[in-house]
């Protein structure tokens, strides 16, 4: 071989040990459904990301899968180890209500692991008093077997009025949280009312290193907007959009508003600079 040619072949074994060096390690895309919902809340925002997503976006897209850590845990914390465990790498967590309190969680256990996230429809904040009483009333009536009863007043607090009045929209709804039934209720309401005040945690996330979407609806009467702006405000570097026309289920009031807003926030993410090699190391340990 030629100098030339050996400079050459020297040259391009560098770049592409470099190249390899910095390459961001393929992450997993996971969404986390809210309290007593599954994968049916998430089937047509995933629909129209397939059609409005940026190519470089799309092997995240085909690779995304829907957690249902919420179903077989019996703490935040819990599930949020569990999710960390079920799925090594790193992670991109786009979560929803009691999904987006497991985002949270997992962020604190591992915050190097998590390298997108995207919060909807969900609080930092510890319930109240007369939240907690509210949650202890209508885990009573489920186990009385008046979970319809429950849902109907709850209707009025998770949608928009426009969406609260179309009865194919609220049937869904229904037939989402009878299908988790009455001990997921129970057991998903237990974990929520243990939660902790989790706003002094919101600030060690760098969104440098995790781009956050924060995303709420406009007419959100169980998480208002006033608390996803909080967080929104707490995390460095952290977006938030407010989709009108819209309250707390916003995955099935207004998926392609939805779907827009996280298609933004994926083409970014994707663009964004690789991680430094290393980051993904231990992982904390959750409280009991």
């Amino acid at each position: 071989m030629s100098p030339a040619r050996d400079n050459d072949a020297t040259t391009t074994a560098a770049a592409t040990t470099a190249a390899r060096a910095t390459q961001r390690p393929a992450a997993t895309l996971l969404f986390l459904p809210g309290l007593a919902n599954d994968a049916e809340v998430w089937t047509d925002v995933r629909a129209a990301l397939q059609r409005m997503a940026a190519p470089e976006v799309r092997p995240l897209l085909a690779g995304a899968q829907v957690s249902d850590v919420h179903t077989r845990h019996p703490t935040l914390p819990r599930m949020a180890q569990a999710l960390l465990e079920l799925h090594p790498g790193p992670l991109v967590l786009v979560g929803h209500s009691m999904g987006g309190m497991v985002a949270l969680h997992t962020v604190r256990q591992a915050p190097a692991r998590v390298v997108g996230l995207a919060l909807l429809g969900t609080t930092a904040r510890a319930d109240t008093p007369e939240v907690v009483q509210l949650r202890r009333d209508a885990c009573a009536l489920f186990a009385a077997g008046r979970m319809d009863e429950v849902l109907r007043a709850n209707v009025a607090f998770a949608f928009h009025p426009e969406q609260a009045a179309d009865k194919a929209i609220v049937a869904r709804y229904f037939a989402i949280v009878r299908r988790a039934g009455a001990g997921q209720l129970i057991a998903q309401n237990q974990a929520v009312l243990a939660r902790d005040d989790g706003r002094p945690h919101l600030a060690a996330i760098d969104a440098r290193h995790c781009p956050t979407l924060v995303l709420c609806g406009e007419a959100d009467g169980l998480t208002p907007p006033e608390v996803s702006r909080e967080i929104a405000e707490a995390v460095p570097g952290a977006s938030l959009e407010v989709l009108p026309r819209c309250g707390h289920m916003l995955t099935l009031e207004q998926p392609a508003a939805v779907a827009q807003a996280l298609a933004c926030w994926l083409g970014a993410l994707a663009a964004a600079p690789a991680p430094r090699v290393g980051t993904f190391g231990p992982k904390r340990r959750p409280p009991r």
